[in-house]
């Protein structure tokens, strides 16, 4: 027997029993345990740093809270356009036949003044001329079919102006409208006030069943290849002047001493013309400006000059 063996087969005193330098095995085990308790125990506190997660995210809804807070001033600049557009009245100021020349000067100034806020309202002008040639801002002599001397010993001037298109002829018998108003404001693009425009004219001929429609070729009203109304408008910082003419009684001649709105092969035609009659021209005027009211989304209020020369400072 070896001296290992002996030791192994002594007696061992628990009380006065130390591990050889060998034999740590024992005692290095508790310690393993140790660490796999704690191991366990590390889950505890992975809940604890995970509480102040949310407590951390709480507040992105606080600061999201006041988002709409924010977001809320953005449509206060919206409020005043429907507001325009629905309760906020349009002035229509009826003029009779009145020259050319003072028509156009008057829109300038009630132009600059709506421009400048001084008038807070939109105006739209309801008139006749006698007889005049205007020309758009693409002209329009090449189209004239007559000589200009012809024109002045006929007493029929022509002036340039700054609407769009070409010639065209205004006479007495026909209804001319100038829509002073702000499209900014009312938020409605210039293909769509055009359009508006259109559809009271065809409307307007629809109340004495008169069939028109509109043609690709160029903005109005048509019957067949005849055109009965026309359009030309100029914008300055927004707001509109010149506009539409409805052809209802007048005198078609002067028509064919031009080539209408730089048109050729196409001539003019009037709501006389197709009824073969007279018709009353205040009713074709009101039923107009019914349908101006509906087609533009406005309210039409009557006034007179007088009552926005107060506020005319130009």
């Amino acid at each position: 027997m070896d001296k290992n063996t002996a030791k192994r087969s002594e007696p061992i005193d628990p009380k006065n029993w130390k591990p050889e330098s060998g034999n740590v095995q024992p005692a290095t085990a508790t310690p393993l345990l140790a660490t796999r308790d704690s191991q366990l125990a590390t889950p505890t506190p992975y809940p604890a740093p995970r509480t102040p997660q949310p407590a951390t995210r709480t507040p992105h809804p606080a600061t999201r809270t006041p988002q709409p807070a924010t977001r809320t001033p953005c449509p206060a600049p919206r409020n005043p356009h429907p507001a325009t557009r629905t309760s906020q009245h349009v002035f229509s100021l009826d003029l009779g036949l009145i020259d050319y020349s003072e028509a156009w000067a008057l829109q300038q100034k009630l132009v600059a003044a709506r421009v400048e806020n001084q008038i807070d309202h939109d105006i739209l002008l309801f008139l006749e001329h006698p007889a005049v040639f205007t020309l758009g801002r693409r002209g329009g002599l090449d189209n004239l079919l007559v000589s200009e001397s012809f024109l002045k010993d006929a007493g029929i001037p022509v002036i340039q102006v700054e609407r769009g298109g070409v010639i065209t002829y205004h006479g007495p018998g026909q209804i001319v409208v100038y829509p002073i108003m702000n499209l900014h404001t009312r938020r409605i693009g210039v293909k769509d006030f055009v359009a508006a425009m259109e559809e009271a004219m065809l409307q307007t001929a629809a109340n004495w069943n008169i069939t028109a429609g509109r043609n690709p070729i160029n903005s109005g009203i048509w019957v067949g290849n005849q055109k009965m109304g026309s359009i030309g408008i100029a914008l300055r910082k927004g707001v509109s002047f010149h506009g539409l003419a409805l052809n209802v009684n007048l005198d078609l001649t002067p028509f064919s001493w031009i080539q209408p709105c730089g048109l050729q092969g196409v001539s003019m035609t009037s709501m006389k013309n197709e009824l073969g009659e007279d018709l009353p021209l205040n009713e074709v005027l009101n039923v107009l400006k019914n349908q101006l009211s509906a087609a533009l989304r406005i309210s039409i209020e009557n006034c007179d000059l007088s009552d926005l020369e107060s506020q005319l400072k130009v």
